[in-house]
């Protein structure tokens, strides 16, 4: 990481000694699962304002140039401003008195504050979830259940020959991906970029990212199941029944086709998205498309990844996963993890009215779970921690007004590619972290346990 502080130019030379740019060198893009960490920033020193994020994508560009603190209280209690500490001790009441708390969100915060999070609800025998549940869920579901084949994008990058897009549209939702990990770049191994590589997008209908690819087929809704197996079928030599293709819209012949080029890989992969694992089977796609890259590997090298959103969904199912051993939807009230989604995943806790306290850590399920789910929430206290006054924010008993990870907070995410990135921060903020409010929150309730 590089800092410096430099006049901005067209100032004159007597200006250079009140320096107002600041520059941070290779930051961390924490918008989406690519986690881009080769961005320049400059900051306005004396408006700790954004102002240039080179090498951001669009997206990258929105995080950085819309960040700003607003002028909020440090916390409210009842929608009335109070200081950390009264909120950090009601915080602690709530869920010391509540007798099935649930922990929920993380994929917006460092992965130190997720082990925080964690450690929380295994003191008070409560359930942790994460944003997996309503998005990537069933992939984990399926990773437990078949394995994965994986490696890192830097071997996509400098590997990977045909590429295969399933249910995603990564031109849009993770616009760096092409161009630094998957279809642009040159690699060792594919020299000329996107001349050495062949490229397919499998979807319900023609997105932007079809027009960069050299094959799209386009697949009748709730069919990813059926085209998997099918071309699970035809890897392992035998020739699924014609049917397939009223029911998938794709012919024997076109599913053999792209056999023949996915054997003829040097090195392949399968990158899916949300179009696979939020539609009809769910966890059964992505168990198929996770044996379709196993099977591949019988005739050439195939791996398969999930297309993550989040900044560090990533990281807080690694997060989860070796504190529990699960990867989210976790109940610890019984001294030991269990796993089981459908039951204690947060959306379904809430919407049965099980729950009776909510702790919401850089997440925002009041604007996007069920309408029963949210009735609930705003039945029982809920805890939430977000730099913005969300809606989740607007309906809490206790509210705590935190910095923004990457941009105020040091820490570590993961990217989609379960690698570690570090953060570099380009400015402080005058809130504490979720790191620091949580770990002030674990320390008062064993305090009180142990006291108790």
């Amino acid at each position: 990481m590089s800092v410096a502080e430099v006049p901005p130019p067209g100032t004159s030379a007597s200006a250079a000694e009140a320096p107002t740019l600041k520059l941070v060198q290779d930051a961390t893009c924490t918008f989406c699962g690519c986690v881009c960490d080769d961005i320049d920033i400059s900051v306005d020193v004396n408006q700790n304002k954004i102002v240039e994020a080179k090498r951001a994508c669009v997206l990258g560009k929105a995080w950085f140039y819309n960040h700003h603190i607003d002028d909020r209280p440090e916390a409210t209690i009842d929608g009335q401003p109070v200081g950390y500490d009264e909120a950090i001790e009601k915080a602690a009441d709530i869920l010391l008195n509540a007798r099935y708390p649930v922990t929920y969100g993380l994929s917006d915060t460092t992965s130190e504050a997720q082990r925080v999070a964690v450690a929380i609800t295994d003191w008070i025998g409560g359930t942790v979830d994460t944003t997996t549940s309503v998005c990537h869920g069933p992939s984990g579901m399926a990773f437990q259940g078949v394995g994965e084949v994986t490696c890192t994008l830097g071997e996509i990058k400098n590997r990977a020959d045909v590429l295969l897009f399933w249910g995603g549209n990564p031109a849009e939702s993770h616009p760096r991906h092409f161009t630094k990990y998957s279809l642009m770049p040159k690699g060792e191994f594919v020299p000329n970029g996107r001349k050495d590589r062949y490229a397919v997008l499998i979807d319900v209908r023609k997105t932007k990212s079809a027009k960069a690819v050299d094959q799209f087929l386009q697949v009748k809704p709730r069919s990813d199941f059926e085209v998997a197996w099918g071309l699970r079928l035809l890897a392992k030599g035998i020739d699924p029944d014609p049917s397939i293709e009223q029911k998938t819209g794709v012919s024997v012949q076109t599913l053999r086709e792209l056999m023949e080029r996915m054997k003829q890989a040097q090195f392949g992969a399968i990158l899916f998205g949300m179009g696979v694992t939020m539609t009809r089977g769910k966890h059964m796609n992505s168990t198929a498309v996770l044996a379709l890259a196993r099977d591949m590997n019988r005739h050439t090298r195939w791996v398969a990844k999930p297309m993550r959103g989040h900044g560090n969904v990533t990281g807080a199912d690694n997060v989860v996963t070796w504190s529990t051993g699960y990867p989210f939807g976790v109940n610890l009230g019984r001294g030991y993890p269990r796993f089981n989604p459908g039951e204690f995943t947060t959306s379904d806790l809430l919407a049965r009215g099980e729950a009776d306290a909510a702790l919401i850590v850089a997440s925002d399920p009041y604007s996007n779970f069920s309408q029963p789910a949210r009735d609930h929430m705003r039945k029982i206290p809920v805890i939430a921690l977000d730099p913005k006054l969300s809606e989740t924010s607007k309906i809490a008993k206790v509210a705590f007004t935190t910095a923004t990870y990457g941009i105020n907070v040091p820490g570590t995410v993961y990217r989609m590619d379960d690698v570690p990135i570090p953060l570099r921060p380009s400015f402080e903020s005058p809130y504490r972290s979720d790191y620091d409010i949580l770990k002030a929150i674990e320390r008062r309730i064993r305090e009180r346990q142990l006291a108790g």
